[in-house]
């Protein structure tokens, strides 16, 4: 039986966190056909994609950050306004960029997560599935993933 030493280390340390990073991508890519086709073409690297919607007074009435990677568009972020919830600003915001996503990026479908407190009926009336639910994440709160095919 051969017997290994190693030293555990805990801190942050952003190089060794972009090599491990780096040999994770190779050998996955080396494991999947479909990453290593994605290599060397646009949609190798995530693409971030911004919606801001300004009220009169030029001020944040509500907004979308996300990104899309592979023919897939990622919402990190939706949020409107108190002030501007129940009028369609979120629906608007998360159709356009499903339209962008879809028309200029080739993508075929969406991904997000959200809260039970937040709004996965929301997403499911527009069309969204949940694929996964988290209990517990955090404690007391429970997580939804939802996907949604892009025409």
């Amino acid at each position: 039986m051969v017997c290994r030493m190693f030293r555990l280390e805990t801190e942050v340390d952003k190089a060794r966190r972009d090599l491990l990073r780096a040999r994770l991508r190779d050998t996955n890519t080396k494991a999947s056909p479909v990453l290593r086709a994605l290599r060397g073409t646009p949609e190798e690297h995530d693409t971030p994609l911004h919606i801001w919607a300004m009220d009169r007074h030029d001020a944040l009435a509500g907004g979308l950050v996300g990104y899309t990677w592979a023919t897939w568009l990622h919402v990190n972020y939706l949020w409107v306004d108190r002030a501007h919830r129940g009028g369609g600003l979120g629906s608007r915001l998360l159709a356009e960029a499903e339209h962008l996503a879809a028309s200029e990026r080739g993508c075929r479908a969406a991904r997000l997560e959200t809260w039970d407190f937040q709004a996965p009926g929301f997403y499911t009336r527009l069309g969204y599935d949940i694929v996964c639910v988290i209990d517990d994440y955090p404690p007391g709160i429970t997580e939804y993933t939802l996907t949604k095919r892009l025409p």
